[in-house]
């Protein structure tokens, strides 16, 4: 009898312990398949795949995106509501009929400057025409009221009554410290083709072009992301979305993308908007004087900016500033010539308009001239243009 009840012990412990081992291995199945379903980092360390990749990065990893590729899709659309299509018109009225006809002009690009409804564009984009249209990002198209332009800048700001909603001003970046090699972007229209995206980096700084005014714009950006007809008056961009320049111009024979495009710098873009939304023009000082064509002064062999009349009553003439005139024996004889203003040289009548808009009305400065072969320099106060 005791031999019987010692095997039924050995019997129960044994059951139990099968039991006691069932139930454990279950508790640690979980964490067993968790450690197989975690991904190894580099360092050896197991990293849960919940925390190593966000939901973008993984369906992005699924799709075999790098993160070049996933930077610029953000960075696209995350600019592109701030970017519109531009349309423009003329109105004809048929001599016997009477009837009033809108022939389309042309097409560029522009973008939202802010909650008001402020469009900002080139200038030859709205060049001549009678009626101009802008389509936002969500296709609503707007009626566009112009508001001021500069032409000297290629640059013109128009109104839309948008609601408050639909506009998503570009963000505003710098352009003074751009390097050649760094990327940008260029968002535009080209050829009528919406919402267009086209990268490269920054070729060349410190580039001069020539306005529709005739006057050399300076300091423009050179790109070789393609600009094509319809990206004018669009955004270039820098890797964080920010406004750099305003797409303007390409050199090409064939008037498409040829890898050389010029943008207005922001820097430049940034002090022109305000003063046309406020004035409708730009309000550059004006030192009270008429100046010679170049072409004289050239001919002449000289350097600077030649003075043929000083208004009557301007600080010019309180300056004691002489214009060019003539003796009673009918010779010439010349006024002063400009040849420097603040820290500025000036070469000629385009260096001297380019140094004034570094100036308000209302600031001293001093003016180089060069009077009878000698220099001499006089302190005055910049008017306002008339």
């Amino acid at each position: 009898m005791p031999n019987q009840l010692r095997i039924l012990l050995w019997i129960a412990l044994l059951g139990l312990g099968f039991f006691a081992g069932v139930a454990w291995k279950g508790k640690d199945a979980p964490a067993e398949a968790e450690k197989d379903s975690a991904i190894i980092s580099d360092n050896g360390n197991a990293v849960e795949p919940s925390a190593s990749l966000p939901a973008a990065r993984k369906t992005a990893a699924s799709n075999g995106l790098n993160p070049e590729e996933l930077a610029n899709i953000k960075l696209f659309e995350d600019a592109a509501p701030s970017v519109c299509f531009i349309t423009t018109s003329n109105v004809r009225t048929d001599y016997f009929t009477r009837n009033v006809t809108e022939i389309p002009r042309g097409t560029g690009s522009g973008f939202v400057w802010d909650m008001k409804g402020h469009i900002v564009t080139n200038y030859h984009v709205i060049q001549g025409a009678d009626r101009a249209t802008v389509t936002l990002a969500d296709r609503s198209t707007w009626e566009a009221k112009l508001v001021g332009i500069a032409p000297e800048k290629d640059l013109a700001v128009l109104l839309i009554e948008a609601p408050r909603n639909t506009l998503s001003p570009i963000p505003i970046g710098v352009s003074e410290d751009l390097r050649v090699g760094q990327s940008v972007y260029a968002i535009g229209n080209p050829f009528g083709l919406d919402q267009t995206l086209t990268t490269g980096i920054v070729s060349a700084l410190g580039r001069e072009i020539e306005s529709v005014a005739g006057i050399p714009i300076r300091d423009v950006i050179q790109t070789d992301a393609a600009i094509n007809p319809g990206n004018s008056g669009g955004p270039l961009l820098d890797s964080s979305g920010r406004l750099i320049g305003v797409n303007t111009a390409i050199f090409s024979p064939s008037g498409a993308s040829a890898g050389i495009g010029f943008s207005i710098p922001v820097d430049v873009v940034r002090w022109v908007v305000p003063e046309l939304i406020e004035y409708g023009k730009l309000t550059r000082p004006s030192l009270g004087v008429e100046l010679a064509r170049q072409q004289i002064v050239t001919r002449l062999g000289l350097e600077g900016a030649l003075v043929i009349y000083v208004e009557e009553g301007s600080t010019a003439e309180r300056a004691g500033i002489r214009p060019t005139t003539r003796d009673r024996y009918g010779s010439i004889r010349l006024g002063d010539i400009i040849i420097g203003l603040g820290k500025e040289q000036i070469k000629s009548n385009n260096d001297l308009l380019l140094a004034l808009e570094k100036h308000k009305p209302g600031e001293l400065v001093s003016v180089r001239l060069l009077r009878d072969n000698k220099e001499i320099e006089v302190n005055l106060e910049l008017e306002q243009t008339k």
